[in-house]
């Protein structure tokens, strides 16, 4: 099975730090610090990687559900908010939220969102991130020339 990497340096203190994050590929590389991660800094952090990472494999997810059930989905387009906050173990990712807009044709309502959340449930980055707590905005979009 397919292995991916990813690279992260830190130089310095928790708070007068930065650091570099990079994907194995090489297609992203962005600067980090605790600013950019907890305040509103210039930077990446990782919650945004996490929630690229989330949003890509949720769309990805429920291409295949669609498919599954029969349905040629056109255009899945999902956004993740990832929250950050500081409970009395320290910081912690406590929500995911999904919010997807997908164009598929000849579904209806009910069976778009069962299907959303299956993928929800089945995503591999859904399953790795358990611990948070994951919630689902779906809607559906009408076909291009319906």
């Amino acid at each position: 099975m397919a292995q991916r990497k990813a690279r992260a340096v830190w130089r310095g203190g928790l708070k007068s730090g930065n650091g570099i994050m990079e994907l194995g590929s090489g297609q992203l590389k962005g600067q980090y610090s605790y600013q950019s991660r907890f305040e509103s800094g210039p930077g990446t952090n990782p919650e945004e990687l996490i929630g690229a990472a989330h949003a890509g494999c949720f769309s990805m997810a429920l291409a295949g559900s669609l498919e599954r059930a029969g349905y040629s989905p056109e255009e899945i387009n999902t956004t993740a908010s990832i929250s950050i906050d500081e409970t009395q173990d320290g910081f912690a990712i406590t929500t995911i939220e999904l919010d997807t807009q997908a164009r598929v044709p000849d579904i209806d309502e009910q069976e778009f969102l069962r299907q959303a959340e299956i993928a929800k449930d089945t995503c591999p980055v859904s399953q790795v991130l358990k611990g948070a707590k994951i919630g689902l905005k779906a809607r559906l979009v009408s076909p291009v020339g319906a």
